[in-house]
């Protein structure tokens, strides 16, 4: 078992020891003459030690004393206080006794408590309530620390449970919309059909690797390449009639992002703005660095729409757990914006950190 202190007990020790020669070495200016010699540096330094010692000595004892009156009502609080303000006198008053008569003779024993009698029990009445003011301080300061830290933690669980919800449910909506759309295939071309579902085994690779290694975070370029599989599959459902412009910079590349980040894009893109117009569309996917960010770009040449949608407007699952996906992401750094208007298409802007 370790013996070392904890680090915050250690740095209260620390921070005492600091202050107790702080004012020892305080103390010894003040009693030494410098003016006129009377007293030497050493006379200084003994009275330093001699009135200081006990003091400096008892004062590690005041703090689990001062740690076990807080958790009582103040009314016993301030009783304690009080019975640790006098025994605490008391004590000074039997070590300076004790410490005279060790070093020179119970005569000068007795002689010093009857002249430090008044003196040291107010002393030590005051020095008591320094050390119980100062120790106070630090244990208020450890508590609200730890609770900073407990809040925290407790707030980054809750944001990791949160988003592994909402990865949750983007891999249901993913699966179950790429399966109507393989259905539809089937009805219509099965030599298609096949080569659909081994692009559709490919995906499921994907999501799979990353479920099971619990990946937070992958490479754009593995994101993209998750994209280039799911275009190859509804380009063969809609044909010519699905357009691609590719406008990726290859800094971009190894940049990281949350998995599914732009996959729900590309797919509410074709199903709400390319797949219902009977000439089909343009699916634009941009990727650029600027600066500290990673800016990334999925727009579609449909009908558009009016934004913000109405609050009684059926909002796609895909882009409404994306939007509180990223305002929990990236220690909400994260954005997400929406583009669109009746008749001007509809884009999606992420701005994500850089690694």
């Amino acid at each position: 078992m370790s013996t070392a202190l904890p680090s915050a007990t250690r740095r209260t020790a620390l921070a005492y020891a600091g202050l107790g020669l702080l004012c020892w070495a305080l103390y010894a200016i003040a009693a030494t003459d410098w003016q006129y010699g009377s007293r030497s540096v050493w006379e200084g330094l003994y009275d330093a030690t001699w009135n200081l010692g006990p003091i400096l000595a008892m004062g590690p004892a005041v703090l689990p004393w001062t740690r076990r009156l807080q958790a009582v009502s103040p009314w016993r609080r301030l009783a304690g206080h009080a019975l640790g303000a006098a025994a605490f006198g008391l004590s000074w008053q039997l070590l300076d006794a004790g410490a005279a008569a060790l070093l020179f003779s119970a005569d000068h024993a007795h002689a010093r408590l009857e002249q430090g009698l008044v003196w040291r029990s107010a002393g030590g009445a005051v020095a008591y309530g320094v050390l119980v003011f100062g120790f106070g301080g630090v244990l208020h300061a450890r508590r609200a620390q730890a609770a900073a830290l407990q809040a925290a933690q407790a707030e980054a669980a809750r944001v990791r449970a949160e988003l592994s919800a909402l990865s949750g449910k983007l891999n249901p909506h993913f699966l179950f919309n790429t399966l109507n759309s393989l259905l539809m295939l089937v009805r219509r071309d099965a030599s298609r059909a096949e080569q659909a579902l081994l692009g559709f085994s490919r995906l499921m690779r994907h999501v799979l690797d990353s479920k099971r290694n619990n990946e937070e975070r992958v490479s754009l370029s593995e994101e993209l390449d998750f994209v280039r599989d799911y275009l190859a599959l509804e380009t063969l459902r809609l044909g010519e009639r699905l357009r691609v412009d590719w406008q990726v910079e290859d800094a971009a590349l190894a940049e990281a992002v949350p998995p599914l980040t732009l996959q729900p894009l590309v797919e509410n893109a074709i199903q709400h703005g390319i797949a219902p117009q009977v000439g089909g569309g343009t699916l634009s996917l941009q990727a650029r660095c600027e600066g500290d960010w990673l800016l990334l770009r999925v727009a579609d040449d449909g009908p558009g729409c009016p934004w913000p949608p109405a609050p009684t407007a059926r909002q796609g699952l895909g882009l409404g757990t994306l939007q509180r996906r990223f305002a929990l992401d990236f220690e909400g750094q994260a954005r997400l914006q929406v583009h669109t208007a009746p008749g001007q298409g509809f884009a999606v802007e992420l701005r994500i950190p850089r690694n």
